[in-house]
């Protein structure tokens, strides 16, 4: 089995904290740096990462606020 690209193990450690409610809905994810800082990763694993989770619908970008875990209403 090959190894998990990191960018998946960040969309994976991310998805696993909204499913279990440890973000909830309308919580504001880690910023970039901080992301970056805490999975040792590049801005563009974030960005990918993030990219994904939004397509997903699991996040929301607000431009200039941040992203936050999506209403699983809407």
């Amino acid at each position: 089995m090959p190894a998990k690209s990191k960018t998946q193990h960040v969309i994976d450690d991310i998805t696993t904290q909204i499913e279990s409610g440890q973000l909830a809905p309308g919580d504001r994810l880690p910023s970039t740096a901080e992301l970056r800082a805490q999975y040792g990763v590049s801005i563009t694993v974030v960005r990918n990462a993030v990219q994904w989770l939004k397509a997903k619908g699991l996040v929301e970008g607000l431009s200039g606020v941040g992203v936050f875990v999506a209403d699983k209403e809407s």
